[in-house]
């Protein structure tokens, strides 16, 4: 119910707020990502069944050439707001130096992720050059993953250092901590398992990308090593065939992250989620049930209830 298929208002507010994204792009070889980034407003919604991100924006994808047709997921991230918004569709043109994107999808993010990495709260940093010490220190990864017609999605995942990623054989397991729910990602991994992680260190610049294959584990073996305030993880993932690349994130020293004004006031993530469940075009009767009940007041404190309670 809270999944809208074009860009409305509150959501290309948002947008306009932001000044860095995660891009996700799907190929033959499975999905790429990369931050993109510079100052608010940066990406521009020309009608809401559109996205347009310039390319100058974006970090490298490496061998990854953005074409008309390709899957593509976005996540924006707001100074000072936890959650975070995601806006998926396909490529349909590049034009103009820019990525023009069709919407299929559009909503808000819980902001879990950002509570448990501290992301905006970390001071201005410089990142080791050690592949193995950098991925110890990540909090914040963006994981981008392809069902088998192409659509990509890209998570947010966030965790004190060494409680996100730790490293194993010619691989990585990443703990599956409470979230959003709709397991977009798990269906894609079960699907296609290729995917690719950019970790981040919130305060730094330096980025490490992850390439891998991967696959769902209950093993408790593997969760047990997670375990926070008693709290075992139901899953981990487990991406092995591991591929290490890091490299200054352009994007993100020009977003400035952890040099940016206090939260924008104009961005109510509560808000934005009642819009998008109003906005949803589900039928039936529980559906317009909930679209008529729903109000900020009961959103907003559930939402803080929630992040008190269901962090781990």
């Amino acid at each position: 119910m809270k999944i809208i298929d074009h860009i409305d208002a509150t959501a290309a507010k948002w947008i306009a707020a932001s000044p860095i994204a995660f891009v996700g792009l799907g190929g033959a070889d499975g999905p790429a990502v990369a931050a993109a980034g510079g100052a608010p407003g940066f990406a521009a919604v020309p009608d809401p069944g559109v996205l347009s991100i310039p390319l100058s924006s974006l970090d490298s994808l490496s061998a990854h050439v953005p074409e008309a047709g390709q899957g593509a997921g976005t996540l924006f991230l707001v100074p000072g707001v936890g959650e975070t918004l995601r806006v998926n569709g396909r490529i349909r043109a590049i034009k103009d130096g820019r990525i023009e994107l069709t919407v299929e999808e559009c909503f808000v993010h819980c902001a879990k992720a950002l509570i448990r990495s501290d992301f905006w709260s970390a001071p201005v940093t410089d990142a080791s050059s050690d592949d193995g010490q950098l991925l110890q220190a990540t909090r914040f990864i963006a994981l981008a993953t392809m069902d088998g017609d192409g659509r990509v999605d890209v998570s947010p995942k966030g965790d004190k250092a060494g409680l996100l990623l730790r490293a194993q054989d010619n691989g990585v397991t990443l703990a599956e901590r409470p979230g959003n729910r709709l397991a977009f990602g798990y269906r894609n991994i079960i699907e296609r398992p290729g995917v690719t992680a950019l970790a981040v260190v919130p305060g730094a610049t330096s980025v490490l990308t992850l390439r891998g294959e991967a696959r769902l584990s209950s093993d408790e073996s593997l969760r047990s090593t997670f375990i926070v305030d008693g709290k075992m993880p139901v899953l981990a993932t487990v991406i092995g065939n591991l591929s290490l690349a890091m490299d200054k994130s352009a994007a993100l020293h020009r977003a400035s992250l952890w040099n940016a004004p206090p939260r924008n006031p104009d961005i109510d993530p509560a808000a934005t989620l009642v819009a998008h469940v109003k906005l949803n075009k589900a039928r039936g009767a529980q559906a317009t049930m909930l679209r008529m009940a729903v109000n900020r007041g009961v959103v907003a404190k559930g939402l803080e209830s929630n992040y008190k309670t269901d962090l781990y």
